[in-house]
């Protein structure tokens, strides 16, 4: 039986668990709403509530306890005079809870915690961002889709004109891209006159017998 023995323990030792509300509780005075698992943020609710209830007293005591779960002293300052005024006439209830379905990794279901008076701001986007385009409307202009509607259409070109023009547009460009051919140089022929050495060098040479002429002439000679 879990008799005085309340909380969820969200697999942590004590230590680690209040080191853990210390984190979420001075992101979420700084920036006034934060992303976490439900169970999180449903342990978390109650101490940032009685934390803005400590901070709408405004007194030097109440700084000092906010400041043992706190330990930044910007953020304790912009709870105790931006966040808690707001809240002067509220009985309290000043957090929601918002879920947004299970994460694809551990299927842990998350939620957002905020204030009720928070109010998402947007971006304005400058010209330079409103002007490029986005990754589709590039892949279609890549790929001969729709481009942009804002664009004007090309004027209409005859089909023997942009024959011609496209000629005339490539024949420079391929002569440019070949590159010459080089001719190989023939051998210089010997002269004659050395020939006719080499021819006569060889005649002069005797003819090497073969050892069965030479046999023969022994038995002759015999």
């Amino acid at each position: 039986m879990r008799h005085r023995n309340h909380g969820r323990k969200l697999g942590r030792t004590s230590a680690h668990r209040r080191a853990l509300f210390r984190n979420q509780l001075t992101a979420l005075f700084a920036h006034e709403r934060i992303t976490t698992t439900l169970e999180k943020a449903k342990e978390l609710r109650p101490i940032a509530e009685r934390m803005v209830t400590l901070a709408r007293t405004g007194s030097l005591p109440a700084r000092r306890k906010v400041l043992t779960m706190v330990f930044d002293k910007d953020v304790v300052h912009r709870l105790f005079e931006d966040i808690a005024p707001r809240f002067s006439e509220r009985p309290g209830g000043y957090t929601r809870i918002l879920r947004l379905g299970r994460r694809r990794g551990d299927g842990a279901e998350l939620a957002i915690i905020e204030f009720v008076d928070y109010e998402l701001k947007v971006k304005d986007e400058g010209p330079e961002k409103q002007g490029k385009k986005s990754l589709k409307d590039r892949a279609k202009s890549m790929f001969g889709g729709g481009g942009d509607k804002g664009q004007a259409a090309p004027e209409p070109v005859a089909a023997g004109e942009a024959v011609e023009e496209a000629a005339e547009a490539e024949v420079p460009a391929e002569a440019e891209a070949k590159p010459k051919k080089r001719t190989r140089t023939k051998k210089a022929e010997p002269p004659a006159e050395a020939a006719t050495a080499e021819d006569a060098a060889a005649e002069a040479k005797p003819k090497r017998r073969t050892r069965k002429k030479k046999e023969e002439t022994e038995k002759d000679a015999e």
